[in-house]
């Protein structure tokens, strides 16, 4: 399955006091680069995040932006009795020696300031599990709506991948055809212009200098292992669009080497229908590898 390195997906969810909002976009980029964007209190779980978003992009910059709101505000301080307890005998067992001392009660809030009394809730930067998993299972379903959203444009560039090589497919046939034309025709136009040119000033030639001429230029563009490995590239490129997962990096490896093979034969091959046909074969490689920058 093919998938595309665009895409967009977001999700919301209110569970356990919290009201989180994820949304993601993506875009193509050879490696994977993580942009997030989230409150500073939670800025601590992006290593959790990244590695929940790669489980499902291996490349490509995405840029996700988390949203969290407390539905209710929950007071920032709270009363320690134990500490208050504490203080309280310490205070009693001081006071039972003093004549007087204990008929003079302290009121409760001269505790107040002691060390430990009033203590400082923890922070918001101190995210709870709780708090995490909630975070998690919205980014989860903003991810699947990304997914989702990837697999139809993949779709999309796979089916034009397939035509292209459609093409190149077609275009490969007529040269194959004409190939083992081009040597004749080249012997043949060869042969005609020594007549003339020799016919008018009484001079023979050789057939063994024309069989040696002719063999020189049959190496020169013989493209045969040209056309084989081109076809290669052409059935490992099928083969790696039907894969169950996205094969991105490969195709755009055997994309190159398909446009290395049309150039040799359209330098080797000295024919004019063989020169279209690689025009033609040119323009498909290479909308290939435009389709190819965008595929995970």
């Amino acid at each position: 399955m093919l998938l595309s390195m665009t895409g967009f997906g977001d999700a919301r969810l209110q569970e356990h006091s919290m009201n989180v909002a994820v949304e993601i976009r993506s875009v193509n980029n050879r490696y994977f680069k993580l942009s997030l964007k989230s409150p500073d209190s939670y800025a601590r779980y992006e290593g959790d995040i990244e590695r929940v978003v790669r489980e499902v992009i291996r490349r490509g910059t995405v840029q996700i932006a988390i949203g969290v709101q407390q539905i209710r505000a929950e007071a920032r301080f709270e009363f320690c009795e134990a500490a208050f307890q504490e203080y309280w005998n310490q205070y009693r067992k001081l006071t039972s020696d003093l004549p007087g001392a204990a008929e003079e009660q302290p009121a409760p809030s001269a505790f107040f300031t002691l060390p430990g009394i009033v203590q400082e809730k923890p922070s918001a930067e101190d995210v709870s599990n709780e708090e995490w998993e909630v975070i998690e299972k919205c980014l989860r379903m903003a991810l699947a709506k990304l997914q989702t959203f990837r697999e139809k444009e993949g779709e999309s560039i796979r089916l034009d991948l397939q035509n292209s090589c459609k093409v190149v497919s077609r275009e490969l046939e007529t040269v194959e055809e004409r190939a083992p034309l081009v040597v004749a025709d080249y012997r043949n136009r060869m042969l005609t212009r020594l007549e003339e040119i020799f016919s008018e000033q009484g001079v023979t030639i050789e057939s063994t200098d024309i069989i040696r001429e002719v063999g020189i230029f049959t190496d020169r563009c013989d493209i045969n292992e040209e056309i084989s490995r081109l076809k290669s590239h052409l059935n490992q490129f099928e083969s790696f669009l039907n894969k169950d997962e996205s094969m991105g990096r490969k195709l755009e490896f055997l994309s190159q080497e398909m446009f290395r093979e049309v150039n040799t034969i359209g330098s080797k091959a000295n024919d004019i229908t063989i020169s279209h046909a690689v025009v033609e074969m040119k323009a498909a490689v290479e909308r290939i590898r435009e389709n190819l920058q965008n595929a995970e």
